[in-house]
């Protein structure tokens, strides 16, 4: 009998990309998905470890499947912590049988006194004290666990992810301490990708293209990139992203773009991404106080921010937003804060989501003054969650009577282009919708970010959408 495997994902899309990769190669391997962690015999806990919260929550869920695995199964943890705590977190974690790094095989040949033939093991780290023998050596594939085999789309839209790691030098972010320098794959592996996914003319109704810096896509090879001052304008040079999304929305109906960098989302970016039929950006703010962005080691202030939004509805006037903001970072003042909750009123958003401030060790931002209490950050964080949470369901509820195209997800659920699969709102839907389809719905009613339809008729198959040649063409 095959062995069996459980994988705990936890995190953001790229760490889900990365469980799809574990996952092939295991499938590949002649290991079977297991229905429950009690019943497998290797439980993989893919980490995060972006900020304190994630890593308690990651801690917290390693402990609670040590609980239930079965009698002789073994537990791995894998990811953001396991990269950036490596030993530290292994001897805090007893339970754990092996911590492994990223890009790590998943099997390899036995070892004296080590892994008894067929027992899958992540190499990379040496094992925890108690284990008997040093793993193999073993080169790691290229891109950690990006060229890694993956299996087939099981939902009719897939993240991709195009790179790994990141150039910037945000004083919030310890990101680039243990994902490394941007590394970015090639078109064609992209486009491969795609297509082994459902696409072209196959099932995959959605891709959507994840990176750390998604609209720096390839610049790490191409020696064209030029960081913009702080007190610059925004400067271009995206070809490269530009000429992959374009690639990309020839082989499926619906392509977005999630986590772009406001500076590098020039005229050409705007235009290719409304060339695809879903006008949605995710901008990465994080502030709009000018001197809390330089603080931050960010570019721009919110008038730029706005500025850019306005041309953007110009162009498109359904367009959907979403960002993300820190509270808290310190020496953030009243009058940030004030500013801040001003710019989200005039921004109107459909998508936000708000954090508090995570002093993370080795960041620009650990050691700067002006640390805000706890009590403080909380209260700001209310503040501003209470105004967007208004704005998102107001903007929901212009929505109602609306005819709209959805995506079907799972029986029951779809998704226009304005939500974004896992992250945002959801479109409950009669269940008898086929799931792939795409379908034009009468919008009835909004419950906070949800959304209710009543079907109309199916709009056509899940094929490409073209992308018109002034946009860009696939090298």
């Amino acid at each position: 009998m095959a062995e069996r495997y459980w994988i705990e994902t936890l995190g953001c899309p790229k760490n889900q990309v990365d469980s799809d990769k574990l996952v092939g190669t295991l499938a590949v391997d002649g290991f079977e998905a297991a229905g429950s962690p009690e019943e497998a015999d290797l439980v993989v806990v893919n980490t995060c470890a972006f900020i304190e919260a994630a890593r308690q929550e990651s801690i917290d869920t390693v402990l609670a499947l040590s609980d239930v695995r079965r009698h002789g199964a073994r537990l791995v943890v894998t990811g953001c912590m396991a990269e950036r705590y490596g030993d530290e977190l292994a001897d805090a974690l007893p339970e754990v049988d092996l911590v492994a790094p990223f890009g790590a095989s998943l099997t390899g040949p036995p070892t004296v006194g080590g892994p008894v033939p067929g027992t899958p093991v992540l190499l990379g780290r040496k094992p925890l004290s108690g284990s008997t023998g040093p793993l193999p050596s073993r080169p790691l594939p290229s891109f950690d666990l990006l060229n890694l085999p993956r299996p087939a789309a099981s939902a009719p839209w897939s993240y991709i992810k195009v790179a790994e790691g990141c150039d910037r030098n945000c004083g919030f972010c310890a990101i680039p301490s243990f994902r490394g320098k941007q590394r970015s794959r090639t078109t064609a592996s992209i486009l491969s990708e795609v297509d082994q996914l459902g696409g072209p003319e196959g099932t995959l109704g959605e891709v959507v293209l994840v990176a750390q810096d998604l609209s720096s896509f390839a610049l790490d090879r191409s020696g064209g990139r030029t960081e913009p001052r702080l007190d610059g304008p925004a400067t271009g040079g995206n070809r490269p992203i530009v000429e992959l999304v374009a690639a990309v929305a020839e082989r499926v109906r619906w392509t977005r773009l999630l986590y772009l960098y406001p500076s590098t989302l020039d005229d050409a970016l705007v235009e290719t991404i409304l060339a695809t039929g879903v006008p949605y950006f995710d901008l990465s703010l994080q502030h709009v106080s000018r001197p809390l962005l330089k603080r931050m080691r960010r570019w721009g202030d919110g008038s730029r921010f706005l500025e850019r939004i306005r041309s953007i509805r110009a162009l498109e006037p359904t367009a959907a937003f979403r960002s993300s903001f820190i509270i808290g970072y310190p020496g953030e003042t009243e009058a940030d804060h004030d500013h801040l909750l001003e710019w989200i009123d005039e921004a109107q958003l459909d998508w936000v989501g708000f954090f508090p401030f995570s002093n993370e060790v080795g960041t620009f931002a650990s050691g700067l003054d002006g640390q805000i209490p706890d009590q403080l950050v909380a209260e700001r964080l209310r503040e501003c969650t209470e105004l967007q949470d208004a704005i998102t369901a107001r903007r929901r509820e212009e929505l109602i009577g609306a005819t709209v195209e959805v995506l079907i997800d799972a029986p029951g659920e779809g998704r226009t282009y304005r939500e974004a699969p896992e992250i945002d709102g959801i479109v409950s839907l009669p269940d008898d919708l086929p799931v792939g389809s795409f379908v034009d719905v009468v919008i009835t009613g909004a419950d906070g970010p949800d959304l209710v339809a009543e079907s109309g008729h199916r709009s056509g198959p899940a094929a490409g959408r073209r992308v018109p040649a002034s946009a860009g063409a696939a090298p």
